[in-house]
């Protein structure tokens, strides 16, 4: 169980939790949808976009996206980690839901202990990147995505 300090904490952190997830929301469209427009991206996934195959479903169990894109680069495991690296502002962890964007290579990290079938399967492949949209500026996130 936590300990009473940390229960305070986590109890704070709810009194902005709405303010905190539209601003994630809001800006995790806005990259979704600039996503979409670069070449070296294939696809997007994301709840919040008319391309994803379960749009309908979201918008009739959900107020929006959230706040996690996740997309397939061209390329392999190298292109994928190429584009990681080279950020600078996107932290590299596999964390979600700070108030600073996270970038991670799910099939390296949390989903590592699946075999490689497993992750075929489940749609996690080498040039797959997750971000967790964070509430820094959208326009600085781009910059920071340049490579793209």
């Amino acid at each position: 169980s936590m300990s009473p300090f940390n229960a305070w904490v986590f109890f704070k952190g709810l009194e902005t939790l709405k303010l905190r997830m539209d601003a994630h929301s809001k800006k995790a469209i806005e990259l979704a949808l600039w996503l979409e427009q670069k070449q070296k991206v294939s696809r997007v996934y994301y709840p919040g976009l008319a391309s994803h195959p379960q749009y309908e479903l979201a918008l009739k169990q959900q107020s929006s996206g959230g706040g996690i894109v996740s997309f397939i680069i061209d390329g392999g495991k190298k292109d994928a980690w190429n584009l990681i690296d080279s950020t600078k502002l996107i932290s590299i962890t596999a964390n979600l839901g700070d108030t600073r964007t996270t970038i991670t290579h799910p099939a390296s990290t949390t989903h590592s202990r699946l075999s490689q079938n497993e992750r075929d399967n489940s749609g996690i492949k080498d040039n797959l990147i997750r971000i967790a949209v964070g509430l820094e500026d959208i326009e600085d996130l781009k910059k920071d995505l340049a490579i793209l």
